[in-house]
């Protein structure tokens, strides 16, 4: 069954370091997401910042921003930040910002960092004036810092940055801290896309493949959601990302300690492995099978696609009936959630009937239309019920459900001739 990747952020956890920050969530690879993410920080007192609207505010920002009292000059960079988060054009503060970067105070290199990734496009001669204090910060005694600054370079898209970006992010890779670690993994899915023959070149494809024996679930997991990323990439020449027999076993053990997104991308990657025996095949089933009760419904389908995959390696029937009945109650319970997750898990529940259609036998209720479902929800009850091949008495049922409903003429093109009464 397919499932959709999320930028909702599982930070802060696991890690004596980390803050909320921006991108630091496993599946961020946009530079939107890491701004949006940043500015949803902001607490109630730095709401002030979005309310001034009057003329020549940017000399008098430029002047504070130039203050020697540090306060003033945070708070200088809250208002240009603000001002850009509302759309408005700060582009000519750029050298007077990046001047800030040399600074010991974290939230204040925060900010700055969030503006070169806005407005480095723009000016990519400017910010290489950048450049020696970010390799200078990914030497830094903290690793929160180091991290910061390995994932600010590989946002900002600029060649000339990529380029000075290779040697901190082999080191960044190889880092005594978990956390920077995890954040050099994603990097190289972004240097990636920047420039594919140089992350070939300097080998840091292997060395993503070597984090998957991490010790830290979390790197791990952001390892895996790397790899699948540049598998993903359509012009990679090495796209080639199989699991050995060991290295499943890892990251299956690596599954609770995971975010639930880390699970998402670990079991997806599990599922393309094909398993040497029915034995192996069983054990990976047994290890998937609680992430059917976890309740983030893509947790469930990669969990539900993890198993299906592999009972296709099963031979003995009574074993694959036992698990395919185990499948019924997360699918069902998928089907009392939203709207948009019914459409998704109804999308996938009418692939999984195609291949076991008594999976659902006795859960024909589950499939009745209710006066609030919208149109899209109920076509797609429709198509689970023509691929269950139910009777003509739940066929009758079902269209007395639908009787006063727009869409009862696709009913009956499905159903055939209509039972009842004009």
């Amino acid at each position: 069954p397919a499932t959709r990747r999320s930028h909702i952020s599982s930070a802060g956890q696991n890690n004596p370091y980390e803050q909320p920050q921006l991108g630091d969530d496993i599946a961020s690879t946009t530079d939107f997401s890491l701004f949006a993410s940043n500015i949803r920080q902001m607490t109630g007192g730095d709401t002030k910042f979005f309310t001034s609207h009057k003329k020549g505010e940017i000399a008098e920002w430029r002047v504070e921003i130039g203050n020697p009292d540090k306060d003033k000059k945070k708070d200088a960079v809250k208002k240009v930040i603000a001002a850009m988060t509302v759309g408005k054009d700060v582009s000519m503060l750029f050298a007077d910002v990046v001047n800030c970067m040399q600074t010991a105070d974290v939230e204040l290199k925060k900010l700055v960092y969030l503006y070169l990734i806005n407005y480095a496009k723009n000016k990519p001669d400017l910010a290489i004036l950048a450049v020696n204090t970010f390799v200078k910060d990914t030497q830094d005694a903290n690793p929160l810092i180091r991290a910061l600054a390995v994932r600010t370079m590989g946002c900002i898209r600029v060649d000339k940055i990529t380029e000075y970006l290779c040697d901190p992010l082999q080191c960044a890779l190889a880092d005594e801290d978990p956390y920077v670690r995890k954040t050099a993994a994603i990097c190289v899915a972004k240097l990636f896309d920047i420039n594919p023959e140089l992350v070939q070149d300097r080998g840091f494809l292997r060395q993503l493949h070597e984090l998957l024996a991490d010790s830290n679930p979390m790197v791990v997991a952001n390892a895996v959601a790397a790899l699948a990323e540049v598998q993903s990439t359509s012009f990679s020449t090495a796209r080639n990302f199989t699991l050995e027999s060991s290295t499943v076993h890892k990251l299956l053990a690596a599954l609770n300690e995971c975010t639930e997104w880390g699970q998402v991308f670990i079991l997806d990657s599990i599922s393309s492995h094909s398993p040497q025996n029915e034995s192996q095949a069983e054990r990976i089933i047994e290890r998937a099978t609680p992430r059917l009760q976890h309740a983030n419904c893509a947790v469930v389908l990669s969990a539900i696609k993890l198993i299906l995959s592999q009972l296709e390696g099963i031979q003995r029937s009574d074993v694959v009936s036992q698990v395919v009945r185990k499948l019924a109650p997360p699918l069902v319970t998928l089907l009392s959630a939203e709207p948009e997750i019914q459409f998704v898990a109804l999308r996938n529940i009418n692939l999984v009937i195609q291949r076991y259609p008594e999976i659902l036998q006795e859960e024909i209720k589950v499939f009745f239309c209710k006066y609030n479902d919208p149109a899209y929800v109920k076509q797609e009850k429709l198509e689970a019920m023509v691929e269950r091949n139910v009777s003509s008495l739940d066929i009758f049922t079902i269209i007395i459900s639908l009787k006063y409903d727009k869409i009862r003429p696709q009913i009956l093109d499905k159903c055939g001739d209509d039972p009842l009464p004009r």
